[in-house]
């Protein structure tokens, strides 16, 4: 039998904060503050300006149209090969990302069934051999091999192996 590679979406095969930091620049002509980011990525933006963020992520559409992460879909379908891959996705804080993030996924991931796709709101509800996620929350519990993929809201964490791009992920699982 196959192992067993839980994948996250967001900020690991989707670029939801790449698109958030170039829509703040389009709108407010400022950068956020990348060293601010430490934890959420929502502290680097100023603080009256937060709960537009936070509207613009629960707002509908925003999951549809997210840059896709660099050689993600590439190593996914070769992983998808090899291993019994699922994309775990905590939607349920925004539940307006539900249909959106599965749209998305089927568009750029054409070759995942739909029985592949877990949009949840715990992760603790899955199992398997590895996972691969960018929040520590989601990691700490699981029983299998975590990695923690690299963004800019988790550069301080230590104590997980990481993979900091896709080309590293297929060194690793390819």
């Amino acid at each position: 039998m196959s192992k067993r590679i839980i994948i996250d979406m967001d900020e690991v095969i989707a670029d939801p904060m790449g698109e958030m930091i170039e829509w703040y620049k389009k709108e407010y002509g400022a950068e956020p503050d990348k060293s601010r980011m430490i934890g959420s990525w929502l502290t680097g933006f100023p603080e009256q300006h937060r709960q537009l963020i936070l509207d613009r992520l629960r707002s509908p559409g925003f999951f549809r149209h997210l840059p896709v992460m660099e050689d993600s879909v590439d190593v996914l379908r070769e992983l998808n090969k090899r291993y019994e891959v699922f994309i775990v996705s905590a939607a349920m804080e925004f539940p307006n990302s539900l249909k959106d993030k599965y749209e998305w996924l089927m568009d750029h991931f054409p070759f995942f069934t739909w029985k592949q796709i877990a949009l949840t709101g715990s992760k603790d509800l899955v199992f398997g051999d590895y996972m691969i996620d960018d929040h520590l929350k989601n990691l700490q519990g699981f029983k299998g091999k975590p990695y923690l993929y690299t963004s800019q809201h988790n550069l301080n964490v230590t104590g997980y192996d990481r993979i900091n791009n896709w080309k590293e992920a297929a060194k690793i699982f390819l």
